[in-house]
C-alpha cells in the first residue's frame, strides 16, 4: 500500500525539498501552502497540491478532510511550515506575536489534532515537528521567533509520550543554518522594527546586517540536508527523538547543552554584533 504524506510548508525551502525527496521514496504526497502558485513544479512531479492557511481553523479542517477523503489514510505528517518574525520584545507589536504564535505553534498543534485520529485507526504514523536549534537556546531581537520553538519542543515531548500506545511516533528536527527564504524575512521585520528609531537600532542594524549575509555563510547548508534527514527519520524503523541536522546544528546543539547560561548569552551577544552596520 502506498503511503501518503502531508508537507506544509511547501512552497520553498525545506518544505518543497522535503515534498520532492519524498516523491522520489514513493510516498503519495500533498503539498500544502497558502502560494499555490509556488508549487506548480510540485504538481508536475506528482504532488498533490493544498491551499493552507495555518492561521485559519477552517482550511486547516479543509486540508486533512481532503487527505482523508482521497486516502483515507495518514503515514506521515511533516509539519515545517513557519517564518522568523524579528524585531526587539519590546518593539514587535502584539498583534504580530500572537501571528508568529498561531502560524508556527497552533497550527502546528491543530494539525497534530486532526492527523491524530487517522493515525491512530491505523495504528501506525510518524509525526515529525520542525523546530530549530533555536529552540535550545535564545539570541537578542528573535524572542518571539524562539519562543514558539521553545514551544514546539515541549509539545513535542508530551505529545511523543500521549501517542506512544497508539503506534505513532513524534520526532524533532532541528535545523541549523540553511540556505532558504528565512534569513532574508527576518531581516527585513528585524530592520522595520527595530533598526530605524528604536533604542535598540545600533544593535539591531548589526545583526539585521548578519542576517542578511546569512545565505552567504560557508557553514550553511542547502534545504535537500533537512529534507534527506526527514526521509531517514520516517524511514526508521526507531528513529530517534531528535535529529540536529546542516549548518553547524550539531555544533551549536553541543554549546547550547553544555555551556553554562551566561557563557551562552556572552556567545550569542558577539555573534549577534559581528555584522557590519548597514547604511
Amino acid at each position: 500500500m502506498q503511503k501518503t504524506a502531508l508537507v506544509t510548508g511547501a512552497s520553498a525551502g525545506i518544505g518543497e525539498a522535503t515534498v520532492k525527496r519524498l516523491l522520489q521514496d514513493g510516498y503519495k504526497v500533498f503539498a500544502a501552502a497558502r502560494r499555490l502558485d509556488r508549487m506548480a513544479p510540485l504538481a508536475h512531479l506528482g504532488a498533490e497540491l493544498i491551499d493552507l492557511d495555518l492561521t485559519d481553523d477552517s482550511s486547516i479542517l479543509a486540508a486533512i478532510e481532503t487527505i482523508r477523503a482521497a486516502t483515507g489514510r495518514l503515514d506521515l505528517l511533516v509539519n515545517n511550515a513557519g517564518y522568523g518574525s524579528y524585531g526587539a520584545i519590546e518593539d514587535v507589536p502584539m498583534e504580530e506575536a500572537r501571528r508568529q504564535m498561531e502560524v508556527n505553534v497552533f497550527g502546528l498543534a491543530r494539525l497534530c489534532q486532526l492527523a491524530t485520529p487517522l493515525m491512530r485507526a491505523q495504528q501506525s504514523g510518524t509525526i515529525v515537528n520542525v523546530t530549530s536549534i533555536g529552540g535550545k537556546f535564545g539570541e537578542p531581537f528573535g524572542g518571539w521567533y524562539h519562543a514558539t520553538k521553545f514551544a514546539v519542543e515541549g509539545l513535542s515531548d508530551c505529545l511523543r509520550m500521549e501517542l506512544r500506545p497508539f503506534g505513532i511516533r513524534v520526532v524533532v528536527i532541528e535545523p541549523g543554518a540553511i540556505r532558504t527564504e528565512w534569513a532574508g524575512i527576518a531581516h527585513q521585520s528585524l530592520v522595520e522594527r527595530s533598526g530605524g528609531s528604536s533604542a535598540y537600532a545600533p544593535w539591531a542594524r548589526k545583526y539585521a546586517a548578519l542576517l542578511g549575509n546569512a545565505d552567504a555563510m560557508s557553514f550553511a547548508s542547502p534545504p535537500e540536508v533537512v529534507a534527506n534527514t526527514i526521509a531517514r527519520a520516517a524511514a526508521a524503523r526507531r528513529p530517534r527523538i531528535r535529529y540536529g541536522t546542516g549548518g553547524g546544528a550539531k555544533v551549536f546543539l553541543f554549546l547550547a547543552h553544555w555551556l553554562p547560561d551566561r557563557w551562552k548569552d556572552a556567545l550569542m551577544w558577539r555573534m549577534s554584533q559581528s555584522g557590519k552596520v548597514e547604511a
